[in-house]
Order: C-alpha cells, then sequence, then structure tokens
C-alpha cells in the first residue's frame, strides 16, 4: 500500500514530507535521517540530480507497487478459493466445520461454566483458587473465541453476498 501512494505522489514529494516528519522526531537518528533527506531534495531541486533520475525512481516506485498489488491480489485470489471450495463442497464435515466448531466452542465454555458455579456453590474454600486457574485459560479461550468470531463474521458477509 505504502508502494503505490509513493507511485502516485512521487519521489520528491514524499522526501520532503517524510523529512520534516523525521525532524519532529526527538533521536539523533532520526534527526540525521530528515538531514540527509533534507539534502536529497536540495539536490533534486537544484537539478544535481537527473529528472531523469527522479523519473527512474518513480517508475521503480511505481514497479514496486505493482508487485505489492500482484502479491495482494494472489493472496486474496488464494482465500476466496478456499471459501468457495468450502462452500461447494459435498463432504459434510467441510460444509458443516463452522458451525461444529462453534457448537463445540459453546459446549466446552457451558461445561467450564457449570463446572466454576458448582465449585462456587458446593465447595466455596477452594473457588479462588479455580477462579484464578481460569483466568490463566484466557489466552486459549481468546485464540478459540477469536477463530469464531472470523467465522460469524465471514458466514454473515457470505450469506448479505448471496442476496
Amino acid at each position: 500500500m505504502l508502494a503505490a501512494l509513493l507511485a502516485q505522489i512521487g519521489l520528491p514529494l514524499l522526501i520532503n514530507t517524510v523529512g520534516s516528519a523525521l525532524g519532529m522526531v526527538d533521536h539523533p537518528t532520526a534527526k540525521s535521517a530528515a538531514g540527509a533527506l533534507k539534502n536529497v531534495g536540495n539536490a533534486i531541486a537544484k537539478g544535481a540530480i537527473s529528472p531523469e533520475a527522479v523519473h527512474a525512481a518513480n517508475r521503480h516506485v511505481e514497479h514496486m507497487a505493482k508487485i505489492d498489488a500482484d502479491r495482494e491480489t494472489k493472496i486474496l485470489r488464494e482465500i476466496n478459493q478456499t471459501i468457495r471450495t468450502e462452500v461447494h463442497s459435498n463432504d459434510p464435515f467441510v460444509r458443516r466445520m463452522r458451525p461444529t466448531f462453534g457448537y463445540i466452542l459453546a459446549a466446552t465454555w457451558l461445561a467450564q461454566m457449570l463446572a466454576v458455579a458448582y465449585v462456587i456453590a458446593f465447595e466455596p474454600a477452594r473457588a479462588g483458587s479455580v477462579i484464578g486457574a481460569m483466568a490463566s485459560l484466557s489466552a486459549i479461550w481468546s485464540v478459540g473465541l477469536a477463530v469464531l468470531g472470523i467465522y460469524v463474521y465471514k458466514r454473515s458477509n457470505e450469506k448479505m453476498g448471496a442476496r
């Protein structure tokens, strides 16, 4: 995405913008980079760097933007093909994988909450350690819930697109 922006605005404007931004950072390396970019900008403005060289640099940035866009397109094409394959699959497991995962996650969460409720109600002396142990599971729950959230979000998008 940055490469596409560079290709649109051109090298001289980019040098000026980045140099100004780096000049605001209170760090010696940033100040040094800002000074170097200012020198490059001045060299371009004075013609010490030929317009042909600047033009070639802009063409290189455009080429880099095309490579980046092609890579992103290929990634999205693969993701979409995977989703299409899943949707059109006749294999019941593949077609039901997302809901099955959701049901398993919900059943696991229910079992955990019932176990905690049982301990709180019938063994209150152990409740603190059980609740503390539950907190240790937050990372694994966040992963599972994140995956489920993506599944639900993507399925919602699929249904909206089918209208």
